[in-house]
């Protein structure tokens, strides 16, 4: 059983690593494609999560693995903290940079920023539904069942959502928008990109496992995409130069650092429960041993 979900998972890996280069030849091929949002981009965006259900469907497996029921029971706070982890972190981070002065503020307009990222969040939300189902809920689920610990897991995440990013970073995205996050080559970006997606990995994986669903790490990942992309691409902050790598709401050491603690924070609270609902189940059990003895007592003292 182990072989075969290795097989499966080297299957969905390899098409994963393989699906932007795909895309990038075909945009080669094709001509007159729109920079940053190309066919090749396409089928780079849906062809992990095409290469999961497929293989779901030919092994028989179950897709409730998947996540895809909301899970609303319990779970309201979570999606709660899908909407505001994004934001207040953000706030934190440019509060942070203004008292420092590694931020520029004055070109920033609360007004005209909340209806240009509200405008953003219906086409990044769908978008994201096809990452977060192929990150978390097939990933994620599947690396699991094959009892990683949580650092092997986490870095397995990172590294396959990385690497899918490789083609984006050093071809689909114009380069104009990564001079605009932070100036250096697409090459050196690509390693700054891979800290945060580690970073990142904790927070979108423990809110999966706390939650069982992937729709929280959507509205997340939707948040994220419409909020401190549009932030800082857009121009409606400027970064001190020499100072990207320190404060940047998407690539900052610092931002990194609290989206780690934010996860694991997460991480807490779940194991936290885990031990809570572990002591429950062994008093059940206690009780349920001790009912069984007396029954027995009884019965001796009857018959």
């Amino acid at each position: 059983m182990k072989k075969k979900a290795l097989c499966h998972m080297g299957i969905f890996i390899f098409m994963v690593l393989i699906s932007g280069w795909i895309g990038v030849l075909l945009d080669s091929v094709l001509v007159s494609q729109p920079e940053g949002d190309s066919l090749g981009m396409g089928i780079w965006l849906v062809l992990p999560l095409l290469t999961a259900l497929l293989i779901i469907l030919f092994s028989k497996a179950s897709r409730r693995d998947l996540g895809l029921k909301p899970n609303f029971k319990g779970n309201i706070k979570w999606y709660l903290a899908a909407v505001l982890i994004f934001p207040v972190v953000t706030a934190l981070v440019l509060l942070i940079g203004a008292a420092t002065g590694w931020i520029d503020l004055s070109a920033f307009y609360l007004k005209s920023f909340i209806l240009a990222c509200c405008s953003t969040l219906l086409i990044n939300f769908i978008i994201d539904i096809f990452e977060e189902t192929a990150w978390r809920g097939y990933l994620t689920s599947q690396l699991v069942k094959l009892n990683l610990s949580d650092l092997k897991l986490y870095l397995v995440v990172a590294c396959v959502w990385g690497l899918w990013h490789l083609p984006y970073y050093l071809v689909f995205l114009p380069e104009a928008d990564i001079r605009a996050v932070m100036p250096v080559s697409r090459a050196v970006y690509v390693l700054v990109a891979f800290t945060t997606f580690l970073s990142w990995t904790i927070m979108f994986t423990e809110l999966f496992l706390v939650t069982k669903s992937v729709w929280p790490c959507v509205i997340l990942h939707t948040v994220e995409d419409s909020l401190i992309n549009l932030l800082v691409i857009s121009g409606y902050i400027s970064i001190a130069a020499g100072k990207e790598i320190l404060i940047s709401p998407i690539n900052g050491v610092i931002t990194s650092i609290l989206y780690v603690a934010v996860g694991l924070g997460i991480r807490a609270y779940r194991r936290k429960a885990i031990n809570t609902d572990f002591t429950l189940i062994s008093s059940l059990i206690q009780s349920m041993n001790l009912r069984q003895l007396r029954y027995r007592g009884l019965r001796r003292k009857v018959y």
